[in-house]
């Protein structure tokens, strides 16, 4: 059987025409060095299939095993691309717009055949993800996964406690029922308010159109989060890599069970 193990350049692959052993492949993942690897496997910290492995003889298959260290999915195709993009307002969040508005092209000049995980409406600013993983993304974006985005919201008026039981409780809007899963006020000064909203929901401008049915319409809004992704530090109109521990911890929120955000990365590109 031929399979593909994906080096470190991603322009370069190995062809061999068996298995690899698992702590090789590991490394060659960037999970660790081989021997940190090793000990990993022998501490009962590695899963092949859902299965522990033990055994440093254990043989995988990187294209079609599923592995997972400490809980957290190992990504070996090294093809692959994660990116973190802090949008500024008056990006639409496509890669090509018909009507020559600006768009997320400009940003992704280094790589090649990605593209926006969801989106954001032209003046929401904050967390936007890009890549060329069709399934991830895919998985990502549908709401029976449950992948919850955090955003901040400056609104008009004074936000109450019983406006924020109605956000969580839920309403009808013309493209049916949403509630938040959860929301808080964070600031209220000089007759505007700061509001946390979490939700999981994709739907167009439905943070927006949640606040304004509350009589509470958004001056500023900016999404600083996106299932275990942090925003961080990363200025605005600047994008980066993920890093290792944010593809797994993004790789599991895509199969629906919880994750651990990872630290958020301080690299800029």
């Amino acid at each position: 059987m031929q399979i593909a193990i994906l080096m470190s350049n991603p322009e370069e692959t190995e062809v061999v025409n068996e298995e690899v052993r698992l702590q090789k492949a590991l490394a060659a993942a960037g999970v660790a060095s081989r021997r940190a690897c090793e000990e990993l496997i022998v501490k009962g910290q590695v899963k092949v299939n859902g299965k522990l492995v033990t055994e440093l003889g254990s043989r995988v298959n990187p294209v079609v095993d599923k592995v997972t260290v400490r809980g957290v999915p190992v990504q070996f195709d090294t093809t692959r691309v994660y990116l973190l993009l802090n949008k500024p307002a008056g990006i639409i969040s496509t890669m090509s717009d018909e009507e020559g508005r600006p768009d997320l092209s400009s940003f992704v000049t280094d790589y090649d055949r990605v593209f926006n995980i969801g989106r954001l409406d032209a003046e929401t600013t904050g967390l936007l993800l890009l890549t060329n993983d069709g399934e991830l993304a895919n998985q990502l974006s549908h709401p029976s996964f449950g992948v919850e985005k955090t955003y901040i919201a400056r609104v008009v008026g004074e936000v109450n406690a019983m406006s924020i039981h109605k956000l969580m409780s839920g309403f009808e809007l013309e493209d049916g029922f949403i509630k938040a899963d959860r929301a808080r006020v964070i600031d209220i000064s000089k007759g505007h308010s700061l509001v946390e909203i979490v939700l999981h929901s994709g739907r167009n401008r439905i943070v927006r159109r949640m606040l304004e049915n509350i009589g509470h319409p958004v001056v500023g809004l900016v999404r600083k989060q996106f299932g275990p992704i942090h925003l961080g530090t990363l200025k605005q109109g600047h994008i980066r890599q993920l890093n290792k521990m944010e593809i797994g911890a993004l790789l599991k929120a895509a199969t629906g069970k919880p994750s651990r955000p990872p630290r958020p990365s301080k690299k800029r590109a």
